[in-house]
Order: structure tokens, then sequence, then C-alpha cells
């Protein structure tokens, strides 16, 4: 014979803080998507094309069917060591990217050291220096890219002193500074400001001790 059990529910608000600890702990459980980076990669992608990096991409299959092309972007994190963030693709010379890097984000000095490091290079090289980014292993970090550095020259010049090395620790700060954003961001989504939003205007109840029901 069914029967019938009441429960009393809560509203977010009205738990204590021992209860809430725990259902922010649910939110945050159930509320991380695969693409909560997606803004993330779309400003990394936008930076990439400003410095004169063409990220590579790769086929992904959409549930639909069909594939769509996928820059080859990694990262893992964020609180085990190997943690870090990388990328594949090829670096070339960008005209006016330093200029340009500061217009589109003139707060960050760590990118406009980067644009500045990769110009200053290019311009004892006459411009001519090109990189081929490739990620081995199977960790995800800014020491996982194999990074080749060469000058596009008729004369097989070879680069600089110090240039292949400049390039290569350039594009690994770029990484650097990539996972330093999906940190931030990923810290943004699971505060307690921002779970506490999204719980409130979802309208989740809960048992006295922070439990979700239903």
């Amino acid at each position: 014979m069914p029967e019938v059990i009441e429960t009393t529910v809560y509203t977010f608000e009205e738990l204590d803080e021992r209860a809430k600890d725990r259902a922010r702990d649910w939110y945050r459980q159930a509320s991380v998507h695969d693409d909560w980076h997606e803004f993330v990669f779309e400003d990394f992608e936008r930076i990439c094309e400003i410095l004169g990096v063409d990220l590579a991409t790769r086929p992904v299959r959409l549930f639909g069917g069909g594939t769509r092309a996928k820059p080859c972007i990694w990262f893992s994190g964020f609180a085990s060591q190997g943690d870090g963030a990388c990328f594949e693709g090829r670096y070339s010379y960008r005209k006016g990217a330093s200029r340009a890097i500061r217009d589109y984000a003139p707060t960050d000095q760590r990118l406009a050291a980067i644009a500045d490091e990769l110009q200053r290079n290019q311009r004892k090289n006459l411009y001519a220096l090109e990189a081929r980014v490739t990620h081995r292993g199977r960790y995800y970090h800014e020491h996982s890219m194999e990074i080749a550095v060469e000058r596009n020259s008729d004369q097989y010049q070879p680069p600089t002193a110090d240039a292949e090395e400049a390039v290569a620790e350039a594009l690994r700060d770029l990484a650097r500074w990539l996972y330093r954003q999906l940190e931030k961001e990923y810290d943004h989504q699971m505060s307690n400001e921002v779970v506490d939003e999204g719980i409130i205007v979802n309208g989740y109840t809960f048992t006295e001790a922070g439990g979700r029901f239903g």
C-alpha cells in the first residue's frame, strides 16, 4: 500500500551555513559543463590571430552528424602536478602585433610583453622567423609543446643567437597565460557568490541538512 511521507524543504536562504556549504557542493558538481571554458578559448583564438599564431584544428563529430573543425587547445587543472595548458599550430610574423594586442587587451601587461618579445626577435631576423608547435606526451602544459623555430631565408641563414630559445619561451609563456585565464574563470564560476546566485535563480530546494530535494 502506498505510503505518504511528508518532508519539510527549505530554500537556500533558509539554510544554516553548514547546510549551505553542502548545497553549494551539490551545485558545483551538478552545474559544471564541458563547455564552461569556451569563452576563454574564443578569447585565446583571437589573441593568437593577433600575435601571428595559426592554431591547428582537428575534426570533432557533432551530435546531429557531420564534423566541425576545433582548435587544438588542451588543458588540465587545477590542483595536480603537471596541470597546465598547451596548443598546436604555426607562428609567423604579424605586422603591428604589439600595437594590436594593446588595443585588444590594454591592461594586460603579460600579453604585451609576449608580443614585444616576438616582435623584437622578428626584427633581428628580418621578420622571417617561423615556428611549428606540436603537442607530445600525455600531459597538457607548456613544456608538453615541442617547438621548432626556423628562419625562412633564401640564403638558408640560421636564426640569430638565442632567437630560437626566445621565441619558444614566448610561445610557452602564451600557454601559461591561457592556463591562468582558465583558472581565473573556473574559480569565478565556482565562487560562493556565483554558485549562490545560480541556486537562488533556479529555485532549488533542500532538506534541512542541505541535501538536494527532488
